[in-house]
């Protein structure tokens, strides 16, 4: 646990926190503020059909694609995650996560980009793609080896650490809400997630796309009847968080340091906006520009934190008596704080909100380490083996201490991040050119294809093979 600590605050004080901020910032002014100038065009090709395909084919729509992403990224972060920043950093660490999903914006959109440019077709689900940076930085950089260290870390990160912060999180709830014992609930998410993820992609993606919608809907508007019967306290809480931001008064664990420090962690966690994460959801689309999915997958980042993990940070910080108590921590800080709110009832509801939000997480997550098992090695043996490993680690996280879980996760999501950075910036060109093509295309009126031989993008195999395809029929 010491040696994990100590090299989470190198790597969070010293290499991380400043590499987002910094390519978040390139990126943003380099697309042009695309985060800002293009939410419209995000809604509008949100719902776009697949383009046409073969008979058997079962390609993945923009809008599962979507949810695939935002199925990770909307877990325990959001509820959990906020939870946790603003115990160890105050209410400063809120803003430190707007600030992130902000300028993470533009960052996600290049990181998507590249994977779609760099998708490739997966041979055993006729009709479907993978991709995401084990694949951008293998055949855009010529790297292989650097692909396959991204691809160890991101089957070991999500696969199986990132997925016990979901059951340990789940595990909690329930305790908390129905006083099941851990191995029980270890045991009915091992068995679910078996049943999901034997069933592949498709059987993942149509759960994200029913859940999703309808877990985020219920959270929301619990999170609006707090806010609307608290709404005399906004004022308060904001300037409360934006004092806390910049050190103006004394945050509970630290002054702006920890703010800054805890904000950055807990909000790459639940946007994963530059962590190189999103993009193997946004290469399984089948749409006809890369451009297309950079747009989806930002709207994501926004929908993720400016909205959820804003509703979760306001029913904390409305709730002083809880938060300023010091009893408790992670997800039951947050269930405290809506009790005190709606009656002791919240428990039960941020249980199963959890449960919602936590398992479509662990199945999304499995999903990331699934293509990139894949991309090392295409064995069903092998991919067996990572389902067991998976669903054994959604068992153990169920079982052990919350402040190691988090401890690690982090540990191993700042290596992902560092790397997938240092891909993205190299690649950044590539990305800007994309959207260059799609802005003057749109232009002309026309609805966007690509050619990547016209823009002088090498080894985009699949687009070349479809723009081939194309002319032939």
């Amino acid at each position: 646990m010491i040696v994990v600590d100590f090299l989470n605050n190198i790597l969070w004080s010293y290499v991380v926190i400043y590499g987002l901020l910094g390519i978040g910032i390139y990126f943003t002014w380099k697309t042009g503020f695309i985060q800002f100038t293009y939410i419209k065009e995000m809604f509008r090709i949100i719902f776009e059909k697949t383009p046409a395909h073969k008979p058997g084919e079962k390609p993945i729509s923009s809008f599962k694609s979507f949810s695939i992403g935002s199925a990770t990224r909307i877990g325990t972060g959001n509820l959990a995650g906020v939870a946790v920043a603003i115990t160890l950093g105050g209410p400063g660490a809120v803003f430190w996560m707007w600030i992130v999903a902000i300028i993470g914006g533009a960052t996600s959109f290049v990181e998507s980009t590249l994977a779609q440019v760099y998708k490739v077709k997966d041979v055993d689900k006729p009709g479907t793609y993978r991709g995401g940076p084990a694949y951008y930085i293998s055949k855009g950089l010529n790297q292989k080896w650097l692909g396959v260290v991204f691809a160890i870390l991101i089957a070991l990160t999500f696969g199986l650490i990132f997925n016990s912060v979901q059951s340990n999180t789940i595990s909690a709830a329930f305790e908390e809400a129905f006083g099941l014992q851990s191995v029980a609930v270890g045991l009915i998410l091992a068995a679910l997630t078996a049943v999901i993820i034997f069933g592949g992609i498709h059987r993942i993606a149509f759960v994200s796309s029913v859940i999703v919608p309808i877990m985020v809907v219920l959270y929301i508007v619990m999170a609006a009847v707090v806010f609307v019967t608290n709404i005399g306290e906004f004022p308060a809480v904001m300037a409360s968080i934006i004092k806390h931001a910049f050190g103006l008064e004394q945050a509970i664990g630290g002054g702006i340091g920890a703010a800054i420090m805890h904000g950055v962690r807990r909000g790459l966690f639940s946007n994963e906006a530059g962590m190189g994460s999103a993009p193997n959801a946004a290469a399984t689309a089948a749409v006809s520009h890369p451009a297309k999915q950079g747009f989806i997958q930002t709207l994501g980042v926004y929908f993720d934190t400016l909205i959820v993990c804003t509703a979760t940070a306001f029913i904390i910080l409305v709730s002083t008596d809880v938060y300023n108590s010091g009893q408790y921590e992670g997800i039951n800080l947050l269930q405290a704080s809506l009790s005190s709110q709606v009656g002791d009832w919240a428990n039960i509801f941020i249980a199963v909100a959890i449960f919602l939000f936590a398992f479509t997480s662990i199945i999304g997550s499995y999903y990331y380490g699934e293509t990139n098992i894949q991309f090392i090695k295409n064995s069903k043996s092998i991919l067996n083996l990572y389902r067991l490993a998976t669903i054994v680690f959604v068992f153990i996280g169920s079982l052990v201490g919350l402040g190691f879980v988090w401890s690690v996760a982090d540990l191993f999501m700042g290596l992902m991040t560092v790397i997938n950075l240092i891909g993205i910036a190299l690649l950044g060109n590539v990305a800007f050119r994309v959207l260059r093509d799609y802005k003057d295309q749109r232009a002309k009126g026309l609805e966007p294809t690509f050619d990547p031989l016209k823009l002088g993008i090498e080894k985009a195999e699949e687009w070349e093979i479809e723009e081939v395809e194309q002319k032939a029929g």
